[in-house]
């Protein structure tokens, strides 16, 4: 009786169902093809949780972690499905090829969509662009929102959000002022008269840069006077101190620029604004004179 339930259980599972290009597709295989299926779910979800977990105890943003996440479902899938076709005893050389032919023209085609892919991939991997960093993209000062595998989003100073390619993170230089700490020099120049007392001046401006830094203060980051250039109508001069929060540094350049206004008005040092002088040769002052005399009479013979 055992023989015979055996040998019935053989020949079920034997038979053949149908054929896919000439391949015999017996119970048995739609049976282990079943298996690696719920086999591959089984896996995907499993390390899906224990990816989950890691990332959730490091602190990961809850959008990374549904990247990682779901780059690494979609990668088991591909492989499951794979190893269940090869179960079949499906030849996947002829499906690979078609396959990679369909991923040339299909990358041609969305040559722009795969660049910020492959980009979103690079940054969540390499990590030198994360949420919550400041970064000055295409000469805007922004906050990184989110990352995502296409785009990420960023919010300006102004309140306005923007979605930024990834590929404009990888391929262009961007200015990170958080990668490795949040230190920041902001810069005012002032141009004071030639005939200024510019040890005076120097002593101002210095005083203004300590008093002001109180206020933004950074240890071990000392303000820095400097005269910058001898301009055409003015001699520069350039104020630095630092602060820890970039986010705010307008705010910070509004308070030096007016410390500065207010301490050179009351030390009477002229802030210089532009002018031109005009030099004339002593032929083309006679001349003039010539031509106003001239002109003098003729209106009194009017």
């Amino acid at each position: 009786m055992t023989a015979d339930f055996l040998h019935n259980a053989r020949t079920l599972l034997n038979k053949e169902l149908f054929h896919i290009a000439k391949t015999p597709i017996t119970v048995s295989t739609l049976l282990s093809v079943l298996a690696v299926v719920v086999a591959t779910f089984w896996v995907s979800r499993a390390l899906r949780r224990a990816v989950e977990r890691v990332l959730t105890w490091k602190g990961e943003r809850p959008a990374n972690i549904g990247t990682v996440t779901s780059l690494l479902h979609y990668s088991v899938l591909v492989t499951g499905f794979g190893v269940a076709l090869s179960t079949a005893g499906i030849d996947l050389t002829a499906l690979f090829a078609a396959g990679a032919i369909f991923a040339v023209g299909l990358g041609f085609a969305m040559q722009s969509i795969a660049q910020n892919f492959v980009a979103g991939i690079i940054l969540l991997a390499e990590r030198s662009i994360k949420p919550g960093d400041l970064l000055e993209v295409e000469g805007k000062l922004v906050k990184v929102l989110e990352m995502g595998i296409r785009s990420s989003i960023a919010q300006t100073r102004d309140g306005e959000d923007l979605i930024i390619p990834n590929a404009t993170l990888i391929q262009t230089t961007v200015k990170n002022f958080t990668l490795k700490d949040a230190c920041h020099r902001v810069r005012a120049t002032v141009g004071v008269a030639y005939g200024s007392d510019m040890a005076a001046v120097k002593e101002t401006l210095t005083t203004v840069a300590h008093e002001v830094s109180k206020n933004w203060a950074v240890k071990d980051r000392e303000p820095q006077v400097i005269l910058l250039d001898f301009g055409n109508s003015s001699v520069v001069w350039e104020v630095a101190i630092w602060m820890t929060d970039p986010w705010l540094s307008r705010a910070a350049m509004s308070e030096l620029r007016e410390a500065i206004w207010r301490a050179l008005q009351a030390n009477k040092i002229v802030i210089a604004f532009p002018q031109l002088d005009i030099h004339l040769d002593d032929q083309v002052v006679s001349a003039l004179g010539r031509q106003s005399g001239s002109g003098s009479a003729r209106a009194a013979e009017c």
